[in-house]
Protein backbone atom coordinates (compact mmCIF):
# COMPACT_ATOMS: atom_id res chain seq x y z
CA UNK A 1 0.00 0.00 0.00
CA UNK A 2 2.64 2.47 0.87
CA UNK A 3 4.25 1.66 -2.52
CA UNK A 4 1.17 2.60 -4.17
CA UNK A 5 1.19 5.82 -2.11
CA UNK A 6 4.86 7.02 -2.65
CA UNK A 7 4.17 6.27 -7.05
CA UNK A 8 0.97 8.18 -6.83
CA UNK A 9 2.60 11.19 -5.05
CA UNK A 10 5.94 10.46 -7.30
CA UNK A 11 3.34 11.00 -10.71
CA UNK A 12 1.54 14.17 -9.48
CA UNK A 13 4.92 15.83 -8.67
CA UNK A 14 6.01 15.00 -12.32
CA UNK A 15 3.39 15.90 -13.72
CA UNK A 16 2.76 19.82 -12.02
CA UNK A 17 7.12 20.46 -12.49
CA UNK A 18 7.46 18.90 -15.83
CA UNK A 19 5.56 22.22 -17.67
CA UNK A 20 6.93 24.83 -15.39
CA UNK A 21 10.51 22.85 -16.05
CA UNK A 22 10.16 23.22 -19.58
CA UNK A 23 8.97 27.20 -19.20
CA UNK A 24 12.02 27.94 -17.27
CA UNK A 25 14.21 26.14 -19.84
CA UNK A 26 12.75 28.49 -22.58
CA UNK A 27 13.12 31.72 -20.35
CA UNK A 28 16.95 30.83 -19.84
CA UNK A 29 17.74 30.37 -22.81
CA UNK A 30 21.44 31.80 -23.82
CA UNK A 31 21.71 35.38 -25.83
CA UNK A 32 22.43 35.02 -29.15
CA UNK A 33 25.87 37.01 -29.48
CA UNK A 34 25.13 37.97 -32.61
CA UNK A 35 22.36 40.31 -31.50
CA UNK A 36 24.73 42.88 -30.02
CA UNK A 37 25.78 45.70 -31.94
CA UNK A 38 28.80 45.89 -34.25
CA UNK A 39 28.70 49.39 -34.88
CA UNK A 40 28.26 52.68 -33.60
CA UNK A 41 27.25 56.15 -35.40
CA UNK A 42 29.92 59.20 -34.39
CA UNK A 43 27.97 61.64 -32.95
CA UNK A 44 28.50 65.27 -30.92
CA UNK A 45 27.72 64.55 -27.52
CA UNK A 46 29.23 66.67 -24.25
CA UNK A 47 31.75 64.51 -22.18
CA UNK A 48 32.71 64.80 -18.46
CA UNK A 49 35.37 63.36 -16.81
CA UNK A 50 36.03 62.76 -13.35
CA UNK A 51 37.80 61.66 -10.65
CA UNK A 52 35.92 59.54 -7.97
CA UNK A 53 37.19 58.24 -4.63
CA UNK A 54 36.09 57.68 -1.42
CA UNK A 55 37.21 59.42 2.17
CA UNK A 56 36.17 59.59 6.01
CA UNK A 57 34.50 62.82 7.57
CA UNK A 58 36.66 64.82 10.36
CA UNK A 59 36.20 67.65 12.11
CA UNK A 60 39.18 70.11 10.44
CA UNK A 61 39.92 71.19 14.05
CA UNK A 62 40.00 68.68 16.82
CA UNK A 63 41.74 68.87 20.01
CA UNK A 64 42.10 65.89 23.01
CA UNK A 65 41.86 68.00 26.08
CA UNK A 66 44.69 66.83 28.66
CA UNK A 67 45.49 68.50 32.13
CA UNK A 68 49.50 70.33 32.57
CA UNK A 69 49.81 68.99 35.66
CA UNK A 70 48.45 65.58 37.64
CA UNK A 71 45.39 65.82 40.13
CA UNK A 72 41.95 64.86 40.48
CA UNK A 73 39.19 65.74 38.97
CA UNK A 74 36.74 67.92 41.46
CA UNK A 75 34.59 69.68 38.21
CA UNK A 76 33.48 68.20 34.83
CA UNK A 77 30.28 70.37 33.91
CA UNK A 78 30.39 68.98 30.10
CA UNK A 79 29.39 65.80 28.62
CA UNK A 80 29.17 64.49 25.14
CA UNK A 81 27.32 66.21 22.39
CA UNK A 82 27.50 69.77 24.57
CA UNK A 83 27.83 72.83 22.79
CA UNK A 84 30.49 74.45 24.65
CA UNK A 85 32.14 78.52 23.70
CA UNK A 86 35.28 79.65 23.75
CA UNK A 87 36.47 80.82 27.57
CA UNK A 88 34.01 78.29 29.09
CA UNK A 89 34.88 75.90 31.76
CA UNK A 90 35.83 72.26 30.68
CA UNK A 91 36.95 70.89 34.01
CA UNK A 92 38.69 71.69 37.12
CA UNK A 93 41.36 69.77 39.39
CA UNK A 94 41.26 69.75 43.22
CA UNK A 95 43.66 72.60 43.89
CA UNK A 96 43.93 71.92 48.04
CA UNK A 97 47.28 70.81 47.96
CA UNK A 98 48.82 73.66 45.89
CA UNK A 99 46.66 76.21 47.93
CA UNK A 100 48.53 74.90 51.43
CA UNK A 101 52.09 75.49 49.47
CA UNK A 102 50.92 78.77 48.46
CA UNK A 103 49.74 79.69 51.99
CA UNK A 104 53.12 78.52 52.98
CA UNK A 105 54.75 80.42 50.12
CA UNK A 106 53.88 83.80 51.11
CA UNK A 107 54.80 83.16 55.21
CA UNK A 108 58.33 82.61 53.24
CA UNK A 109 57.83 85.56 51.43
CA UNK A 110 56.68 87.58 54.93
CA UNK A 111 60.09 85.81 56.98
CA UNK A 112 62.50 87.15 53.99
CA UNK A 113 61.05 90.30 53.53
CA UNK A 114 61.58 90.67 57.29
CA UNK A 115 65.14 89.63 56.77
CA UNK A 116 66.01 91.85 54.64
CA UNK A 117 64.17 94.67 56.24
CA UNK A 118 66.88 93.72 59.16
CA UNK A 119 70.02 93.24 56.66
CA UNK A 120 69.19 96.37 55.60
CA UNK A 121 68.98 98.23 58.75
CA UNK A 122 72.27 96.79 59.76
CA UNK A 123 74.31 97.70 56.56
CA UNK A 124 72.82 101.02 57.02
CA UNK A 125 74.41 100.98 60.39
CA UNK A 126 77.82 99.63 59.54
CA UNK A 127 78.07 102.44 56.78
CA UNK A 128 77.91 105.16 59.49
CA UNK A 129 80.50 102.68 62.18
CA UNK A 130 82.68 102.42 59.20
CA UNK A 131 83.00 105.85 58.35
CA UNK A 132 83.90 106.97 61.62
CA UNK A 133 86.22 103.64 61.87
CA UNK A 134 84.64 102.38 64.69
CA UNK A 135 84.07 98.76 62.97
CA UNK A 136 86.96 96.87 61.07
CA UNK A 137 86.63 96.54 57.34
CA UNK A 138 85.58 92.69 57.84
CA UNK A 139 82.53 93.55 59.76
CA UNK A 140 81.22 95.84 57.58
CA UNK A 141 81.55 93.71 54.59
CA UNK A 142 79.82 90.92 56.33
CA UNK A 143 76.90 93.44 57.12
CA UNK A 144 76.86 94.02 53.41
CA UNK A 145 77.03 90.16 51.92
CA UNK A 146 74.28 89.59 54.32
CA UNK A 147 71.83 92.49 53.31
CA UNK A 148 72.71 90.73 49.73
CA UNK A 149 71.47 86.94 50.44
CA UNK A 150 68.66 88.68 52.02
CA UNK A 151 67.50 90.16 48.59
CA UNK A 152 68.17 86.93 47.21
CA UNK A 153 66.41 84.52 49.67
CA UNK A 154 63.31 87.07 48.81
CA UNK A 155 63.50 86.90 45.21
CA UNK A 156 63.62 83.15 45.35
CA UNK A 157 60.71 82.91 47.46
CA UNK A 158 58.72 85.29 44.88
CA UNK A 159 59.24 83.14 41.80
CA UNK A 160 58.49 80.12 44.32
CA UNK A 161 55.02 81.87 44.82
CA UNK A 162 54.66 82.31 40.78
CA UNK A 163 55.36 78.84 39.78
CA UNK A 164 52.54 77.80 42.40
CA UNK A 165 50.15 80.35 40.91
CA UNK A 166 50.62 79.40 37.17
CA UNK A 167 50.11 75.50 38.97
CA UNK A 168 46.90 76.66 40.35
CA UNK A 169 46.16 78.44 36.97
CA UNK A 170 46.54 75.27 35.04
CA UNK A 171 43.80 73.41 37.90
CA UNK A 172 41.89 75.30 35.63
CA UNK A 173 41.32 74.32 31.96
CA UNK A 174 39.29 76.69 29.94
CA UNK A 175 37.56 75.84 25.69
CA UNK A 176 40.00 77.46 23.29
CA UNK A 177 37.53 77.68 20.87
CA UNK A 178 33.66 77.24 20.08
CA UNK A 179 33.41 73.72 20.24
CA UNK A 180 31.48 70.61 20.65
CA UNK A 181 32.28 67.59 23.29
CA UNK A 182 32.92 64.41 21.19
CA UNK A 183 34.23 62.29 23.98
CA UNK A 184 34.37 62.21 27.67
CA UNK A 185 36.07 58.94 29.31
CA UNK A 186 36.92 60.58 33.09
CA UNK A 187 34.42 60.78 35.88
CA UNK A 188 34.15 63.32 38.51
CA UNK A 189 36.67 62.25 41.54
CA UNK A 190 39.11 60.49 39.08
CA UNK A 191 42.71 61.02 39.23
CA UNK A 192 44.38 62.39 36.29
CA UNK A 193 48.23 62.93 34.77
CA UNK A 194 49.68 65.99 33.59
CA UNK A 195 50.59 66.29 29.94
CA UNK A 196 54.50 66.19 31.05
CA UNK A 197 54.32 63.00 32.64
CA UNK A 198 53.96 59.29 31.31
CA UNK A 199 52.22 58.61 27.98
CA UNK A 200 51.54 62.83 27.42
CA UNK A 201 48.81 62.47 30.31
CA UNK A 202 45.10 61.40 30.50
CA UNK A 203 43.16 62.37 28.25
CA UNK A 204 39.78 63.93 29.81
CA UNK A 205 37.94 65.43 26.66
CA UNK A 206 37.91 65.57 22.60
CA UNK A 207 36.69 68.86 21.61
CA UNK A 208 35.86 69.85 17.83
CA UNK A 209 34.86 72.50 16.29
CA UNK A 210 31.62 70.85 13.91
CA UNK A 211 31.22 74.01 11.97
CA UNK A 212 34.19 73.32 9.78
CA UNK A 213 34.50 69.84 8.34
CA UNK A 214 36.85 68.20 6.20
CA UNK A 215 37.08 64.74 4.34
CA UNK A 216 40.62 62.92 3.87
CA UNK A 217 40.84 60.98 0.72
CA UNK A 218 42.99 58.66 -0.85
CA UNK A 219 43.53 59.04 -4.60
CA UNK A 220 45.26 57.35 -6.85
CA UNK A 221 48.96 58.64 -8.46
CA UNK A 222 47.35 58.09 -11.90
CA UNK A 223 44.53 61.18 -11.45
CA UNK A 224 46.42 63.40 -8.80
CA UNK A 225 48.60 65.34 -11.34
CA UNK A 226 44.91 66.65 -12.67
CA UNK A 227 43.80 68.10 -8.97
CA UNK A 228 45.01 71.36 -7.88
CA UNK A 229 44.09 73.68 -4.91
CA UNK A 230 40.74 75.64 -4.59
CA UNK A 231 39.20 72.87 -7.17
CA UNK A 232 35.38 72.16 -6.78
CA UNK A 233 34.49 69.09 -5.63
CA UNK A 234 30.96 67.62 -5.48
CA UNK A 235 30.29 65.50 -2.48
CA UNK A 236 27.35 62.81 -1.49
CA UNK A 237 26.76 61.31 2.45
CA UNK A 238 25.79 57.55 2.61
CA UNK A 239 24.39 57.62 5.83
CA UNK A 240 22.04 60.74 4.57
CA UNK A 241 20.04 60.23 0.89
CA UNK A 242 19.36 62.52 -1.10
CA UNK A 243 22.16 65.22 0.29
CA UNK A 244 24.58 66.63 -2.05
CA UNK A 245 27.15 69.45 -0.40
CA UNK A 246 29.93 71.25 -2.38
CA UNK A 247 33.75 70.57 -1.14
CA UNK A 248 37.02 72.73 -2.30
CA UNK A 249 40.55 70.62 -2.62
CA UNK A 250 42.48 72.71 0.10
CA UNK A 251 45.64 70.48 0.34
CA UNK A 252 47.22 67.65 -1.67
CA UNK A 253 50.43 65.62 0.15
CA UNK A 254 53.63 66.29 -1.69
CA UNK A 255 54.66 62.15 -0.63
CA UNK A 256 53.11 59.49 -1.86
CA UNK A 257 51.97 56.63 0.58
CA UNK A 258 50.50 52.86 -0.46
CA UNK A 259 46.90 52.04 1.23
CA UNK A 260 44.63 49.32 0.74
CA UNK A 261 47.48 48.52 -1.66
CA UNK A 262 46.85 51.15 -3.95
CA UNK A 263 49.52 53.92 -4.82
CA UNK A 264 48.00 57.35 -3.86
CA UNK A 265 48.55 60.79 -2.57
CA UNK A 266 46.15 62.12 0.49
CA UNK A 267 44.14 65.28 -0.55
CA UNK A 268 42.07 67.25 1.63
CA UNK A 269 38.67 68.90 0.79
CA UNK A 270 37.05 71.50 3.12
CA UNK A 271 32.72 71.27 3.01
CA UNK A 272 31.78 74.32 2.43
CA UNK A 273 28.32 74.89 4.59
CA UNK A 274 28.19 72.06 6.71
CA UNK A 275 24.73 70.59 6.84
CA UNK A 276 23.75 69.63 10.54
CA UNK A 277 23.17 65.69 10.01
CA UNK A 278 26.80 65.45 9.02
CA UNK A 279 28.80 63.92 11.54
CA UNK A 280 32.27 62.83 12.19
CA UNK A 281 33.11 59.52 10.71
CA UNK A 282 30.94 59.14 8.57
CA UNK A 283 31.66 58.10 4.80
CA UNK A 284 31.67 60.78 2.05
CA UNK A 285 31.92 59.33 -1.98
CA UNK A 286 33.88 62.42 -3.79
CA UNK A 287 33.43 63.41 -7.34
CA UNK A 288 36.05 65.28 -8.96
CA UNK A 289 35.34 67.22 -12.47
CA UNK A 290 38.70 67.20 -14.33
CA UNK A 291 37.80 67.57 -17.47
CA UNK A 292 35.03 68.39 -20.40
CA UNK A 293 34.15 69.04 -23.59
CA UNK A 294 31.04 70.17 -24.85
CA UNK A 295 29.07 69.76 -28.00
CA UNK A 296 32.65 67.06 -29.39
CA UNK A 297 32.59 64.28 -32.02
CA UNK A 298 32.54 60.70 -29.86
CA UNK A 299 32.71 57.45 -30.21
CA UNK A 300 32.44 54.73 -28.13
CA UNK A 301 36.12 53.29 -26.39
CA UNK A 302 35.15 50.17 -28.07
CA UNK A 303 35.20 51.69 -31.46
CA UNK A 304 38.95 52.80 -30.50
CA UNK A 305 41.62 50.71 -30.96
CA UNK A 306 45.31 51.28 -30.01
CA UNK A 307 48.87 49.74 -31.49
CA UNK A 308 52.47 50.26 -31.72
CA UNK A 309 53.86 52.09 -34.59
CA UNK A 310 55.87 49.57 -37.05
CA UNK A 311 58.22 52.18 -37.65
CA UNK A 312 58.18 54.58 -34.48
CA UNK A 313 57.55 52.51 -32.76
CA UNK A 314 54.96 55.34 -31.01
CA UNK A 315 51.38 53.42 -29.88
CA UNK A 316 48.43 55.22 -32.05
CA UNK A 317 45.19 55.08 -32.10
CA UNK A 318 42.48 54.15 -35.31
CA UNK A 319 39.02 53.18 -35.53
CA UNK A 320 37.82 50.77 -38.00
CA UNK A 321 35.10 53.07 -40.70
CA UNK A 322 32.36 51.16 -42.29
CA UNK A 323 32.48 51.76 -45.91
CA UNK A 324 29.65 49.61 -47.83
CA UNK A 325 30.31 45.72 -47.08
CA UNK A 326 33.94 46.74 -46.07
CA UNK A 327 36.23 49.05 -43.73
CA UNK A 328 38.46 51.55 -43.56
CA UNK A 329 41.36 51.60 -41.11
CA UNK A 330 41.68 55.63 -40.25
CA UNK A 331 44.22 56.70 -37.48
CA UNK A 332 42.39 59.80 -35.38
CA UNK A 333 43.64 61.79 -32.67
CA UNK A 334 41.24 61.38 -29.10
CA UNK A 335 40.52 64.12 -26.73
CA UNK A 336 38.96 62.98 -22.92
CA UNK A 337 36.78 60.13 -22.54
CA UNK A 338 34.59 59.33 -19.90
CA UNK A 339 33.59 55.47 -18.60
CA UNK A 340 32.15 55.23 -22.17
CA UNK A 341 33.12 57.92 -24.76
CA UNK A 342 35.77 59.31 -25.90
CA UNK A 343 36.09 62.67 -28.00
CA UNK A 344 37.58 62.37 -31.31
CA UNK A 345 39.26 65.97 -31.60
CA UNK A 346 40.63 64.40 -35.36
CA UNK A 347 39.78 61.81 -38.07
CA UNK A 348 36.41 61.54 -38.30
CA UNK A 349 33.13 63.82 -38.54
CA UNK A 350 29.83 63.13 -37.37
CA UNK A 351 27.63 60.71 -39.18
CA UNK A 352 30.06 58.20 -39.80
CA UNK A 353 29.35 54.54 -39.10
CA UNK A 354 32.40 52.95 -36.78
CA UNK A 355 33.01 49.15 -35.93
CA UNK A 356 33.03 48.55 -32.20
CA UNK A 357 34.82 45.11 -32.96
CA UNK A 358 37.88 44.52 -35.00
CA UNK A 359 36.90 42.92 -38.58
CA UNK A 360 37.44 39.49 -39.67
CA UNK A 361 40.39 39.86 -41.83
CA UNK A 362 41.84 41.59 -39.45
CA UNK A 363 41.80 39.30 -36.71
CA UNK A 364 42.35 36.20 -39.26
CA UNK A 365 46.13 38.75 -40.43
CA UNK A 366 46.86 38.64 -36.99
CA UNK A 367 46.38 34.95 -36.67
CA UNK A 368 48.72 34.51 -39.47
CA UNK A 369 51.38 37.05 -38.62
CA UNK A 370 51.21 35.41 -35.02
CA UNK A 371 51.98 32.08 -36.51
CA UNK A 372 54.71 32.78 -38.74
CA UNK A 373 56.35 35.06 -35.96
CA UNK A 374 55.89 31.60 -33.83
CA UNK A 375 57.52 29.61 -36.64
CA UNK A 376 60.17 31.91 -37.23
CA UNK A 377 61.50 31.87 -33.52
CA UNK A 378 61.10 27.82 -33.70
CA UNK A 379 64.17 27.71 -36.57
CA UNK A 380 67.74 27.34 -36.12
CA UNK A 381 70.51 29.18 -37.66
CA UNK A 382 70.01 29.96 -41.72
CA UNK A 383 66.23 28.88 -40.98
CA UNK A 384 66.73 25.15 -40.51
CA UNK A 385 64.56 24.10 -38.01
CA UNK A 386 65.51 23.22 -34.40
CA UNK A 387 66.33 19.33 -34.29
CA UNK A 388 63.54 17.72 -32.45
CA UNK A 389 63.98 15.65 -29.25
CA UNK A 390 61.62 12.83 -30.42
CA UNK A 391 59.69 11.08 -27.09
CA UNK A 392 60.69 7.20 -26.33
CA UNK A 393 59.13 4.82 -29.61
CA UNK A 394 57.59 7.94 -30.78
CA UNK A 395 57.23 7.80 -35.04
CA UNK A 396 59.58 9.09 -38.00
CA UNK A 397 60.34 12.70 -37.53
CA UNK A 398 58.39 15.05 -40.09
CA UNK A 399 61.19 17.63 -40.16
CA UNK A 400 64.19 17.14 -43.16
CA UNK A 401 67.67 18.33 -42.87
CA UNK A 402 68.32 20.56 -45.14
CA UNK A 403 71.21 19.68 -47.92
CA UNK A 404 71.71 16.23 -46.89
CA UNK A 405 69.06 13.70 -48.89
CA UNK A 406 67.95 11.74 -45.94
CA UNK A 407 65.18 11.67 -42.93
CA UNK A 408 66.18 10.98 -39.49
CA UNK A 409 64.31 7.61 -38.10
CA UNK A 410 64.14 7.11 -34.23
CA UNK A 411 66.36 3.79 -33.08
CA UNK A 412 63.97 1.72 -30.59
CA UNK A 413 64.20 3.09 -26.81
CA UNK A 414 63.74 6.84 -28.57
CA UNK A 415 66.70 7.67 -30.25
CA UNK A 416 67.25 8.54 -33.73
CA UNK A 417 69.53 7.58 -36.96
CA UNK A 418 69.88 8.67 -40.49
CA UNK A 419 69.16 6.46 -43.11
CA UNK A 420 68.56 7.40 -47.07
CA UNK A 421 66.01 9.09 -48.52
CA UNK A 422 64.09 6.87 -50.21
CA UNK A 423 65.10 3.39 -48.72
CA UNK A 424 62.61 1.27 -46.76
CA UNK A 425 62.44 1.48 -42.90
CA UNK A 426 64.26 -1.36 -40.65
CA UNK A 427 61.74 -3.49 -39.70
Amino acid sequence: MKKWIALLVLGIGAAYGYPRWQAWKMTSKPVDASARPTTALVETRDIQFAVSAAGEIGPAEQVSVRPEVNGRISELPVDLGDIVKKGDLLFTLDDRDLQIEKQSSQKEIERASLQLTQADRNYNRSVQLFAEKLISQELFEDTKTQADLSKNALERSQKSLDLLNDRLRKTRVEAPFDCTVLTRPISIGQAVSGSGGFNSGTEVLTIADLRTMIINAHINQADVTRLKADQEVDVTVEAVTGLKVLGKIERVAPQAMIKNNVKGFAVRILLKDVDPRIRPGMTANIKIPVGSAMDVVAVPLAAVFTEKNSDSGIPERFVYLKKGDGYDRRVVKVGISDLFFAEIQQGLESGETVMLEMPKEEKAAQSKALAQKSATQGKGPGGAPKPATSPAGAGVSAGATSGTGSVSAPKPGGTSTTRPAGSSAAR
